[in-house]
C-alpha cells in the first residue's frame, strides 16, 4: 500500500510541475542571480505563438537610488527601456524607446549587443535554442559604474 502511494505522489509532482511549466507559456524569463552581482540576470526566451507573433515579457524596474522603468524584452530579437512605468503597451520604435538601436543585429549565428543609459548598463547575448520557433537570450541588467553604491 505504502508504494502504490508514494508511485501516486511521485506522478501527482510529475503532473503538477509538467502543468506549471505550461501555465508559464512560450515567454519565459529564468533568473540566475540572487541580485548580488546584477539587478536582473537570467535566460530569456522568446517563442512564436499561434498567432505567428513573438513573446514579450515587459519588468518594471522599482529599484533605490534609480527613476521608475520599464524594460521589455523582446518580442524576437528587440529590445526596449523607456522612463516611468505604465499599464499600456508602448512601440519598441518610439522616440521614447532609449535603446537605440532596439533591434539587435544578427550575424550568422551569434548576437550580442550592450547598452549604458540611465544609470544602467544592459548586455543581451544570444543564446541559442532547442526549437527553431523560439530566441534565447543571456540578459545582464546592472547599475553603471557611475552609480554603483560599491
Amino acid at each position: 500500500m505504502g508504494t502504490r502511494r508514494a508511485k501516486g505522489q511521485m506522478i501527482a509532482g510529475f503532473t503538477a510541475a509538467f502543468l506549471g511549466a505550461a501555465v508559464f507559456g512560450h515567454a519565459q524569463f529564468r533568473p540566475f542571480s540572487d541580485h548580488t552581482r546584477a539587478l536582473l540576470e537570467g535566460n530569456w526566451q522568446s517563442c512564436r505563438e499561434g498567432d505567428g507573433q513573438y513573446g514579450e515579457r515587459v519588468y518594471d524596474g522599482k529599484w533605490a537610488g534609480l527613476a521608475p522603468f520599464e524594460l521589455h524584452l523582446g518580442s524576437y530579437h528587440e529590445f526596449a527601456l523607456f522612463r516611468g512605468i505604465q499599464d499600456d503597451h508602448r512601440d519598441h520604435t518610439s522616440a521614447d524607446n532609449l535603446l537605440k538601436p532596439f533591434n539587435v543585429e544578427l550575424r550568422g549565428n551569434s548576437a550580442k549587443r550592450t547598452w549604458n543609459v540611465e544609470g544602467l548598463h544592459l548586455e543581451v547575448a544570444l543564446a541559442g535554442g532547442s526549437r527553431e520557433e523560439c530566441e534565447s537570450w543571456f540578459v545582464t541588467l546592472k547599475r553603471t559604474a557611475s552609480t554603483s553604491s560599491h
